[in-house]
């Protein structure tokens, strides 16, 4: 169709040259066909549905043919992962089609992931299979609803391509649509490779196009690595608010935009328990939940490193001491938004360290107590019924009433139904427990989709109650709670 050759069409990225990657020509699904899209998001790139559901849509979701008759580009980055710096990385099983720009001028970056080898691929086969896309899929329409950063995905497709990984499995394309692609890892390549005029037009090329304000800074450097640093620190605030664990926070997965990047074992907490490791592979905690933010940190580092060509380090330094800072305002303003208080005090802190030590030493579902308590007025916390909200969840009593006499001392001048509104509007009903995931998998790869459709509903609008679909927001069994996932899940 003419809309997906026409004006619509950049490539910026692949036109700053050789140092940033290398065309790919993509190998072909086998009889691939569109699984499931996202018409929120189609539309918001000004695209119908007759648009998506035409053959070359489908075609180009399938690794069939390129986005304007263009050869898609392998982006080259590197990165450290797990700690240890690797030379070696890339866009490995995914290609960069080009940009769209939107009907209000934006421009989108489309990904295709699983688009078979590239030069990058080391010893993988360039594909990926149906369950890890679809964890991708649904993972992009959680964030979303919740309104943390993160990169999106339009639209997937299955196949007859068979794909060997633990077992014989169904290869699947993404195509990843977000405003850029470029990691922390793009940085460090350049910079380790001593590319350091690449380096300055990568930098220049991610003002100009993303903060073009920050050209006119004084040093707009400094002020790109600042912005990074902020929005890194305010995603990484919002995560652990929610209890949303990443996994695997390597430099190559960190968006220098500070967006959710990079789906792979992922996991909402179950039941509190801040050390919770979601990645088997992570077998010293590197990634667990409540060492993100000291890894963000170090991460932000690394790419301060890589930015010593381009500033004096005392500066960038300067700019690195600030994060910790802008992410406990975030995270504070999030966590008084969870319990409803309008304002912050000098007590707040030790408020939420108390229900910390209490959900975590009771092993509490951390979604669901925050949600219950949003059903609670204020004159109702301190009675005989709001103590049984919790009885399934809470077996020390005493505590769990002294905790609840001091936030209703916190919050008893508040007016109760705008502090109940503000924490139905903060604290989901809904999250993509790991449990709900693989359910939902199980049924794609039988070649039932509704499971998925169920899911996409409550997630795309997680704070709405969906009677209909109220099971989907209940406590998994415990057998199924703190699944531990492996990057190719």
């Amino acid at each position: 169709m003419a809309v997906f050759n026409g004006e619509h069409i950049r490539f910026s990225f692949s036109q700053l040259g050789s140092a940033f990657g290398k065309s790919v020509t993509p190998t072909p699904l086998d009889n691939g066909r569109i699984l499931t899209y996202d018409a929120t998001l189609a539309e918001k790139l000004g695209l119908t549905d007759a648009d998506i559901k035409s053959d070359t849509f489908r075609a180009l979701l399938s690794a069939e043919q390129p986005l304007a008759g263009r050869t898609p580009f392998a982006m080259k980055y590197t990165g450290h992962q797990f700690g240890q710096y690797n030379p070696a990385l890339g866009d490995g099983r995914g290609v960069l089609l080009g940009e769209w720009r939107d009907n209000s001028g934006t421009l989108w970056d489309w990904h295709l992931k699983g688009a078979g080898k590239t030069p990058y691929s080391r010893h993988g086969d360039g594909r990926a299979v149906l369950r890890s896309t679809l964890r991708e899929y649904l993972a992009s329409t959680a964030m979303r609803g919740l309104g943390i950063p993160t990169t999106h995905a339009l639209a997937m497709a299955t196949s007859d391509t068979p794909v060997m990984r633990e077992r014989m499995e169904t290869a699947a394309t993404l195509l990843r649509v977000t405003e850029s692609h470029v990691r922390f890892g793009h940085f460090e390549y350049l910079f380790f490779s001593q590319q350091h005029d690449a380096l300055r037009t990568l930098a220049d090329y991610v003002i100009a196009r993303h903060f073009p304000e920050l050209a006119k800074a004084e040093q707009p450097y400094a002020a790109l690595l600042q912005e990074i640093v902020e929005r890194t620190a305010g995603m990484i605030a919002q995560w652990q608010a929610v209890g949303f664990n990443h996994g695997v926070m390597n430099t190559d997965n960190m968006s220098i935009l500070g967006q959710t990047f990079d789906y792979g074992p992922y996991a909402f907490l179950d039941d509190f328990n801040p050390s919770n490791i979601c990645n088997h592979t992570d077998h010293t905690g590197r990634y667990a939940f409540n060492q993100q933010p000291a890894i963000g940190l170090w991460n932000l580092s690394a790419l301060g490193y890589a930015f010593t060509p381009l500033l004096d380090s005392a500066v960038i330094n300067d700019i690195l001491g600030g994060y910790e800072h802008h992410l406990q305002v975030a995270y504070s303003k999030a966590m008084r938004d969870k319990l409803g208080l309008s304002d912050a005090q000098q007590g707040d802190s030790h408020l939420f360290n108390a229900l910390f030590s209490l959900l975590e030493s009771e092993g509490v579902d951390y979604t669901l107590f925050f949600r219950r308590l949003s059903e609670i007025e204020n004159d109702a916390l301190l009675t005989a019924p709001s103590l049984s909200q919790f009885s399934d969840m809470i077996a020390d009593t005493d505590s769990l009433s002294e905790w609840l006499s001091d936030y209703h001392q916190r919050i008893h001048h508040l007016d109760s139904l705008e502090r109940l509104n503000r924490m139905r509007a903060t604290n989901p009903g809904f999250i993509l427990r790991n449990s709900l995931a693989q359910q939902a998998i199980d049924a794609a790869e039988q070649g039932n989709m509704q499971p998925t459709h169920d899911l996409i509903t409550v997630l795309a609008d997680p704070f709405d109650a969906h009677p209909a679909l109220a099971h989907l927001a209940q406590r998994p069994a415990e057998e199924d709670k703190d699944l531990t996932l492996s990057c190719s899940s």
